[in-house]
């Protein structure tokens, strides 16, 4: 049996102690007065050269001109000083929504590793896998954060729209559905009550799931020698799971990453989603089982298994390129306004996340994972892991960010804080699951296999 150690312990809640330091500060810190937008907003208008100043006007004899150029200069100034009023309230609300949209990047991202596992774990079971049941617990393990993780995420969400000022999803604002006739003809799908039943019904299928192919795979453990019910029931209730999981998954995404920006849509996104999560869960995988096979647990884990967790690394990282790639070539080239805005809100303000997510994603697993003996050497897979892990957090902050905090985005202390927060509740939840129950699944059918799995 596994036991946590206090370090790590220790280690998990000073992150979540830091954490909630990080989040407290960027809540405090972003509600600021319209003047002070105002004054932030010049300063950086005289950062960027200064205002243009007319050339004097020409001295008028006639008192008639001069009157109407009195007149229109000061419609002018009244114009424009509404609308100076008005892009300081936008500044101002956007700033207002960084320390939400920073929560809920953070929240999403840990929350799909934890999804993606258990997709990962239906799979083996599905596909009756044989190199694989070693690796059953540690699955076990990371999926024990799904539940309080979706939960956290469905909070937020619904926190955002009503304890907030509508700080995520602008849908859920009954002003801006007033004036806006592609949302209310969504309003059908895009209102808080069905976003919450539908949310409700995600986390329930997937925390029963959960629930259950534990139960099977721990009884399994207690099975007499050669009886294979709970496994039977593990396989069945594995594929009945997939089925549940490519529907919800894919609304999931709908409901809680793209209807941020919900004038626009993709087909692709939902797969976009899961290559993204995929990867993640699998990199998480190596990484706790590397990290307790060090600690000299897990000693019937090889290379092999390393070199087959590497292999999914490198091969959902293609896969999430091939995805990403398709999506934009399609909306770039039809050139359709409501589409392609997305991305070039995107290119314009997120420059360097944008194009730096693809080299973290892409280039660099690509490059490290490549060649199939780096893939047996632990600390080429940890490296690969955290570019991976780094990547597809910018990927989720690119998602939600721009509909949230248009060009005013920073990784700085609320974004930093939202991590530590989550990391810290994700260790301590994954690494306490996995002191429940013994580290190796000793009556799996397959585990004799997978013992002595060599490729």
């Amino acid at each position: 049996m596994y036991t946590i150690s206090n370090r790590l312990k220790t280690f998990s809640m000073v992150l979540v102690i830091l954490g909630i330091l990080g989040v407290a500060y960027g809540f405090m810190t972003s509600h600021k007065s319209l003047d002070e937008v105002k004054t932030m907003l010049a300063e950086e208008h005289s950062a960027h050269g200064g205002a243009h100043v007319a050339a004097p006007d020409a001295h008028h004899s006639d008192n008639a001109t001069e009157s109407h150029q009195s007149a229109s200069e000061n419609a002018g100034a009244h114009a424009q000083t509404n609308h100076d009023d008005a892009h300081a309230e936008h500044v101002q609300h956007q700033l207002a929504n960084r320390p939400w949209a920073a929560l809920y990047v953070a929240a999403l991202f840990f929350m799909m590793i934890a999804l993606g596992a258990l997709a990962f774990y239906a799979i083996q079971f599905a596909a009756q896998a044989g190199w694989s049941p070693l690796l059953f617990r540690v699955m076990e393990g990371i999926t024990a954060y799904l539940l309080p993780g979706a939960l956290i995420v469905l909070a937020i969400a619904v926190a955002s729209g009503t304890v907030g000022h509508y700080n995520l999803f602008v849908w859920m604002d009954p002003d801006v559905v007033a004036h806006d006739k592609l949302i209310q003809g969504k309003s059908g799908w895009l209102n808080l009550t069905a976003f919450v039943i539908r949310g409700l019904i995600f986390i329930g299928g997937w925390y029963l799931y959960r629930h259950f192919s534990r139960k099977f795979s721990i009884a399994q453990d207690n099975a007499e020698e050669g009886d294979n019910t709970n496994f039977k029931k593990s396989f069945r209730i594995a594929a009945g799971f997939l089925v549940f999981f490519i529907y919800t998954e894919s609304i999931m995404s709908w409901d809680w990453i793209m209807s941020v920006d919900p004038h626009w849509f993709s087909t692709l996104f939902g797969w976009y989603v899961f290559a993204g999560m995929a990867v993640c869960a699998v990199t998480v995988i190596a990484m706790v089982t590397m990290y307790l096979k060090s600690k000299g647990l897990l000693p019937n884990v090889n290379d092999s298994h390393i070199h087959d967790l590497a292999k999914y690394m490198f091969g959902f990282s293609i896969f999430w390129t091939y995805l990403w790639f398709s999506q934009f070539m399609l909306i770039w080239y039809s050139n359709i306004p409501e589409e392609v805005t997305y991305f070039i809100t995107r290119i314009e303000d997120y420059k360097l996340p944008f194009f730096g997510m693809l080299v973290l994603n892409f280039v660099f697993p690509l490059l490290i994972l490549m060649n199939s003996d780096y893939k047996r050497i632990n600390w080429f897979v940890i490296m690969a892991g955290l570019i991976i892990l780094v990547g597809h957090y910018i990927d989720v902050f690119n998602m939600i960010m721009p509909a949230t905090v248009g060009d005013r985005w920073d990784i700085g202390i609320p974004e930093i804080g939202s991590i530590l927060l989550f990391a810290g509740l994700f260790l301590f939840i994954v690494f306490t699951a996995l002191t429940k129950a013994p580290l190796v699944a000793k009556r799996n059918p397959f585990i004799h296999e997978s013992e002595h799995f060599h490729y």
